[in-house]
């Protein structure tokens, strides 16, 4: 059997060297624990990155899904599967959406979204001129040439270009510089994150996302929420702009839709949906081969119907107030260290003013997973079922990180 250090050495002779991973190799999980290739246990607060809600090797999930493979795995959009017309269903009574697209990933999801903005313009209202995308300054939308195009943080897009445009970036929460560029009428759609998550768990501030709606309506602009982290209970509700009682023409969903079994979803409105619809005689404007296949939508019924049954969205509610609570904690416990403490429901975290790459390594040393957020944020975005020791646990270790000065600058 080859040890973690022999699979390290073949890693680094075979994958592409794109990402900066931690030198661990997991193998195996169950609830909100992992164990490596060495047998080291660690304290999952990362969750696949807000994927894992259920965390790992959920029993009624791992059944759900075995079920499905030994049933059909999956059979092209030239046909209808009963699992994917069942998660459209589950998704659309559980928001404001009517009509669901299935693809595999965030970035997917969020590629059809702003082709349907672009289109619907285009096609549909006939106004073929408006082709400009607005995003927001700090934003992350994903890694394909249009979501990075629109992504705001200048350091994805480096290298890349030309790119996907035109786009307009604002300031996040800035509705008078939203005002401005979408009065131009010019613009199809609007992109905005109901927390910047990649951005540094950035929450919109009270009333923005309301009065983005407010402007899209005046101005008949396509409004898209990004919920890719924030959607599926990651924050407490089922979406994450439920809290601001707004709904967008547009919903992205995808990391936590699955549990870990990839999907991605564009839910949209009956109306904003003709965007991706195709018409008599022409092509089919968008299409996924994989998107929506039997066992990815048999993991996302799954996964809901869990989160129901076991009433997990009132339980990542009280959990990520007690998060919350003991991530403040630490704020008034290392003044200059710890700046801030943000974030809603479990996807959390608190800013740091040295380096918060030395402090995730830290805490991996001392058994804990945790990713970073933007450029000072430790984020924290465990299972929904982490229970309240396992979270006394992980900010344990991460005080002990503190206190013993790493990350300070």
């Amino acid at each position: 059997m080859q040890t973690q250090a022999d699979l390290l050495a073949l890693a680094d002779q075979v994958l592409v060297k794109n990402y900066r991973q931690q030198p661990i190799v997991l193998e195996r999980g169950r609830g909100c624990e992992v164990w490596d290739r060495a047998g080291t246990r660690y304290l999952d607060m990362t969750a696949g990155i807000a994927v894992c809600g259920l965390g790992h090797s959920h029993p009624t999930f791992t059944a759900r899904v075995t079920e499905q493979l030994g049933k059909l795995v999956h059979v092209s959009n030239l046909y209808f599967n009963d699992q994917q017309i069942l998660a459209a269903q589950a998704i659309t009574e559980r928001c404001f959406a009517k009509r669901v697209f299935f693809c595999n990933s965030g970035a997917e999801a969020n590629e059809g979204a702003l082709k349907l903005a672009r289109r619907y313009q285009a096609v549909i209202a006939g106004a073929p001129q408006r082709t400009t995308f607005v995003a927001t300054h700090g934003s992350f939308h994903g890694r394909s040439f249009a979501t990075v195009s629109v992504t705001g943080q200048p350091k994805y897009r480096e290298g890349f270009g030309p790119l996907v445009g035109p786009v307009e970036f604002i300031p996040y929460g800035d509705l008078e510089a939203a005002a401005r560029v979408l009065d131009t009428r010019t613009v199809c759609g609007m992109i905005v994150e109901p927390i910047q998550a990649e951005g540094g768990i950035v929450a919109a501030p009270a009333g923005y996302l309301a009065g983005l709606r407010r402007l899209c309506d005046d101005t008949g602009t396509i409004l898209i929420f990004d919920e890719v982290q924030t959607g599926v209970g990651r924050t407490g509700t089922w979406f994450g702009h439920q809290y601001d009682d707004v709904a967008p023409d547009v919903m992205t969903l995808a990391k936590g839709l699955g549990g870990g079994i990839p999907i991605g979803a564009v839910a949209c409105s009956e109306k904003a949906s003709q965007g991706l619809a195709a018409q008599v005689g022409g092509a089919v404007p968008h299409a996924s081969t994989f998107g929506g296949n039997p066992l990815a939508c048999a993991a996302t019924n799954a996964v809901i119907d869990i989160i129901e049954t076991e009433g997990l969205i009132e339980r990542v509610a009280q959990a990520g107030q007690y998060l919350g609570g003991l991530l403040s904690g630490l704020v008034d416990e290392f003044p200059g260290h710890v700046t801030d403490a943000r974030g809603r429901g479990l996807l959390r975290g608190v800013a740091v003013a040295g380096a918060p790459a030395q402090v995730t390594a830290k805490c991996r040393e001392k058994g804990m997973l945790v990713s970073i957020a933007g450029d000072k944020v430790v984020r924290f975005a465990p299972p929904y079922i982490v229970e309240r020791a396992q979270l006394d646990e992980a900010v344990g270790i991460l005080r002990k990180v503190l206190a013993e000065g790493a990350g300070r600058v």
